[in-house]
C-alpha cells in the first residue's frame, strides 16, 4: 500500500538531514544537519525554526529530563544546552581515530544512548556501536561497523534492531533491558540493490519498522517477524536518512533527507532533497520517544 500524501515542513534544505526526534513536552520536531554540525528544532505550532551549531560534525541528539540533549559528536559524546549555548564533553571512545565521526544514535528503553561511528571516508569496517550507560561509561556494543545506522527496541524489549548500512540488511539482536547486553545476531530484513541502502528507522505501537531507504526514495514499513513489507511511502528526493513519530496523537510520521553527493543534475531534478517531510495523520501511531532518566 502506498501513501504518498507527504508535505514539506518548511523550505530549509539540509546537507545531510538526520536523526528526528520528537519533543513531547515542547511540541517539537527536531532533527540534525550532520556535514555542518546543526540541531534544528521546529515548532509547528508557532512555525518557529531554531538553528544551532555545535561546532563540530553532529550525528544524532537525545532528550535529557532537563531540556538538555546527550549528542553523538563527531569527537564523542556530549551534553549540549540550547538555551545556554553549550557544548560540553562527556566521553569519547575513539579519541584515537580522529578520521571518524559518529553517526545515528538513540536511546534504549532503559535510557541508555547507543550511538554508532563510521569513517568520514566511509572506508570498509572502520566504525563501531557504543552504549553510553547512565553512569556515563561507554562500552563497544558491535565492532567492524562501515557505517553505523539505523536503531530500534522491540515493544517486549527482549530484542534491539540495527542497520550498518551497506550490508543492507536489518539486524535483531537478543537484548537484555536490564544490563544492555546483546547476544545472538541474525538477519530478519534483507534489502536488494534496486531498494537503496536502508538508513535511519523508527518502531511503531505495532511492533512494526518504519525504514528509511537511502538511494531508494520511500519509507517503507515492515514487519520484521516476517521481513514482509507492509506499505511504503514515496518521496521527492533520493537520499531519504530517518523517520520518527510525532504530533499530538504521535501519528505524523516525519522524515529527513540529504542532498550532499548529489551531481548538478541530480540537485536540479530533486529541488527538495535535503528538506524535512511530513505524512499527517497515517492511522498508525509510533511509540514515545526514549529518553535518558531522571538522575
Amino acid at each position: 500500500m502506498n501513501h504518498n500524501k507527504y508535505e514539506v515542513v518548511l523550505d530549509h534544505a539540509c546537507q545531510l538531514g538526520e536523526g528526528p526526534v520528537w519533543d513531547a513536552d515542547q511540541q517539537r520536531i527536531l532533527w540534525v544537519d550532520i556535514l555542518p554540525g546543526e540541531i534544528h528544532s521546529f515548532y509547528p505550532a508557532s512555525g518557529e525554526h531554531r538553528i544551532f551549531k555545535t561546532g563540530q560534525m553532529t550525528g544524532a541528539i537525545a532528550l535529557l529530563p532537563s531540556g538538555n540533549f546527550i549528542a553523538a559528536l563527531q569527537h564523542g559524546f556530549h551534553e549540549i544546552s540550547l538555551e545556554n549555548e553549550t557544548v560540553v564533553p562527556i566521553a569519547d571512545p575513539e579519541v584515537h581515530l580522529p578520521e571518524n565521526r559518529f553517526n545515528d544514535g538513540k536511546c534504549d528503553p532503559a535510557g541508555r544512548f547507543w550511538a554508532g561511528t563510521m569513517a568520514v571516508d566511509e572506508r570498509p569496517g572502520a566504525g563501531a556501536l557504543y552504549m553510553l550507560d547512565n553512569d556515563q561509561s561507554v562500552s563497544i556494543k558491535v565492532e567492524n561497523v562501515t557505517c553505523s545506522n539505523g536503531l530500534a527496541w522491540s515493544l517486549d524489549h527482549q530484542l534491539l534492531y540495527y542497520i550498518d548500512s551497506p550490508t543492507r540488511q536489518v539486524v535483531a539482536y537478543e537484548y537484555d533491558v536490564t544490563t544492555g547486553t546483546i547476544a545472538n545476531k541474525r538477519v530478519v530484513i534483507q534489502f536488494q540493490e534496486e531498494d537503496g541502502f536502508p538508513d535511519g528507522m523508527t518502531i511503531d505501537e505495532k511492533g512494526m519498522l518504519w525504514i528509511a531507504l537511502w538511494d531508494g526514495w520511500k519509507v517503507i514499513r515492515c514487519n520484521p517477524n516476517t521481513g514482509e513489507r507492509l506499505q511504503q511511502i514515496d518521496l521527492p528526493a533520493a537520499r531519504i536518512t530517518s523517520c520518527t513519530f510525532g504530533g499530538d496523537s504521535l501519528e505524523d510520521l516525519y522524515i529527513t533527507s540529504a542532498k550532499t553527493g548529489l551531481s548538478q543534475q541530480e540537485l536540479a531534478e530533486q529541488p527538495l532533497a535535503g528538506c524535512l517531510f511530513i505524512v499527517k495523520n497515517t492511522g498508525i501511531k509510533g511509540i514515545p520517544t526514549h529518553g535518558l532518566p531522571k538522575p
